[in-house]
């Protein structure tokens, strides 16, 4: 049968795949949660080079069986007309587990999926772009599937990586009330300074360790990709559409941090006064990739037709990548909102964030208290400090809460 070819020819590329990713061993901070899943379909969405990849040929080199029993299917192998038939294929040949990579390049991949979940005793799993839409009226399979949606690279995950030590995680309770005394064992582990100046600018996706020489231009090269290839792939938009949404992008760099003018920045954009919908659209293509971050005040909805009260890039190694220029102030806030995204972060009334009924104000080490002044619950976050005492806590602490 034609489906028992391909079998064949994917797993001798899954061979090839399995050698090339032997030495990467370190498991990020959501593999034992989304491997351990009874779940006969679970799916792994995130932002390009988050590792991803990485995770799920770990999990299929480590999984109980032998080569046979186990597949692994890559969108970068282009001859598999219909997921379904060779996964069909697969289960008549004893298979057990199946994993799917990028999965949102696939044609119909709602409809392919539902049938293999109704159909086939088998279980998947699968990954693709943050952006991807699982309650699709063709297939919902948002009632089907257990969806993880995973980050980048915490500062404490950056940390173990590079010294190859094992480092504890910390809740917000945790460091809201025994900072101190956390900031004094965890120092004691690793110079401070040098490594979390090195992980703003470069540490927050895993493939920073290939090659660390090229890492900012191959980030330019994600970031492009994500907006010529998944976003397409994902929203019916023409090729105008994709140069817009990187004229954003640049027009988000130039800004400290971002808070939106939407007539001032129609007029950027060379758009009509009444495009503001459609400037909305584009920005929730950019915060669905992960390339933007949209925030909004307590006060407002978080509607994709409600303006967000202020906008920045994802994370702080995009304003290294992608931006000429980069303001302080602007990187340290983008860090904080990168390392508290499970939460419920909003912009503050007074100080800048709000998070599960705190208030936050984030600076510099000379920052005062200015801001939060009779404000209960109120914290100032500073930079360029290694501890800090009440309710002034160092920046960096944050990047230990994944």
């Amino acid at each position: 049968m034609f489906e028992n070819e391909i079998l064949n020819e994917i797993f001798d590329y899954q061979k090839e795949i399995f050698s090339s990713y032997k030495n990467k061993n370190y498991k990020r901070y959501f593999f034992n949660q989304v491997f351990n899943t009874s779940s006969k379909l679970t799916g792994i969405i995130g932002a390009r080079g988050v590792g991803k990849t990485t995770a799920l040929i770990q999990y299929l080199n480590e999984y109980p069986a032998s080569f046979s029993k186990k597949l692994y299917i890559s969108a970068d192998f282009i001859m598999i007309d219909s997921l379904f038939e060779i996964v069909k294929a697969f289960v008549k040949e004893g298979g057990e587990v199946v994993v799917i990579d990028e999965i949102h390049k696939y044609s119909n991949f709602e409809i392919e999926l539902k049938k293999i979940y109704d159909i086939l005793n088998i279980k998947v799993f699968f990954s693709g772009s943050s952006a991807i839409k699982l309650d699709n009226a063709k297939a919902d399979l948002s009632r089907r599937a257990v969806i993880f949606e995973v980050r980048g690279l915490s500062f404490r995950e950056f940390l173990e990586m590079d010294l190859k030590k094992t480092l504890p995680t910390f809740s917000l309770e945790d460091i809201l009330k025994n900072h101190t005394d956390i900031a004094y064992e965890l120092l004691d582990k690793f110079l401070l300074k040098p490594k979390f100046k090195e992980y703003i600018q470069k540490g927050y996706y895993p493939f920073y360790f290939d090659d660390k020489e090229n890492y900012l231009k191959k980030l330019n090269e994600v970031v492009n990709t994500s907006i010529e290839v998944d976003i397409p792939s994902v929203f019916p938009i023409e090729y105008e559409t994709v140069t817009k949404l990187k004229k954003i992008v640049r027009l988000i760099c130039e800004s400290y941090p971002f808070t939106l003018n939407m007539q001032e920045f129609l007029a950027k954009m060379q758009m009509s006064k009444n495009d503001y919908k459609r400037l909305y659209n584009y920005f929730y293509y950019l915060q669905k990739s992960k390339i933007l971050r949209l925030l909004w005040s307590k006060y407002r909805g978080n509607d994709i037709l409600t303006k967000p009260e202020k906008i920045y890039l994802n994370n702080t190694n995009l304003h290294y990548a992608y931006c000429s220029t980069r303001e302080i102030g602007t990187v340290r806030e983008v860090f904080f909102a990168s390392m508290l995204e499970n939460y419920k972060l909003q912009v503050a009334k007074k100080g800048d964030f709000t998070v599960n009924g705190y208030t936050f104000e984030i600076g510099g080490k000379n920052k005062t208290k200015k801001q939060i002044k009779n404000i209960e619950n109120a914290f100032i976050v500073k930079d360029d400090i290694e501890i800090g005492s009440k309710n002034v806590i160092p920046l960096w602490l944050f990047g230990f809460l994944y």
